[in-house]
């Protein structure tokens, strides 16, 4: 028989049983995926009864939302450091999101894995969605000053240019970043991503050589 899992109860023992909580099903989602898990195992591994996640969440896609929702957070936050008001200049800041995006996605896969592997509606939960929202706009933000030399009616959709960037991060994360078998490249998955980054931005004339 597997070895019984020791519950950390240090976040419990302090009355923050919600953050317990959200930890636990953190780890449980990077060990297990998103859609394996269960409200008594996150109850387990936070070292309380079963019914004790209902004082808090209606069931296990609220719990599930609620990492996803304090990942973003944390993203978002990390964006911005990132980007640091477009410092030296945006595009060294630009690129170095795309690093920061690279790191988050393995420094903290199990909120990562909630954000965007879980299938949750970003949109049916207020909170959520503006956390969600919060992130994106770091991204909005950096391809607007990327575009702003060039005149106004040459400029492409700041939104735009912050999608495609998002979902070629995102890309590079699925196959690559988690060094999947059959998905290996000689190229390190920040170089992939920069220099994919690079001949998209040079191609909509936000760089030139």
């Amino acid at each position: 028989m597997p070895a019984p899992v020791t519950p950390d109860r240090k976040s419990y023992h302090h009355g923050n049983l919600r953050h317990a909580l959200v930890e636990a099903t953190a780890d449980l989602v990077q060990e297990q995926g998103p859609q394996a898990f269960t409200l008594t195992e996150a109850a387990r591994r936070a070292g309380v009864s079963p019914a004790a996640p209902y004082r808090h969440f209606k069931g296990r896609d609220d719990l599930l939302e609620e990492v996803a929702r304090q990942g973003f957070i944390e993203f978002a936050a990390r964006l911005e450091a990132a980007f640091d008001g477009g410092r030296p200049r945006p595009l060294t800041a630009f690129l170095r999101m795309g690093q920061t995006y690279l790191d988050f996605a393995a420094e903290r896969p199990g909120y990562y894995m909630a954000m965007f592997e879980s299938g949750i509606s970003v949109v049916g939960n207020v909170d959520l969605a503006a956390a969600s929202a919060r992130a994106q706009g770091v991204l909005v933000t950096a391809a607007e000053a990327m575009a702003a030399r060039l005149p106004e009616d040459c400029r492409p959709p700041a939104r735009m240019v912050a999608n495609h960037i998002w979902a070629l991060s995102h890309g590079v994360v699925e196959l690559f970043g988690r060094g999947k078998p059959g998905c290996r490249s000689p190229v390190e998955p920040s170089e992939m991503l920069e220099s994919g980054a690079l001949i998209y931005l040079r191609g909509l004339g936000l760089i030139q050589d």
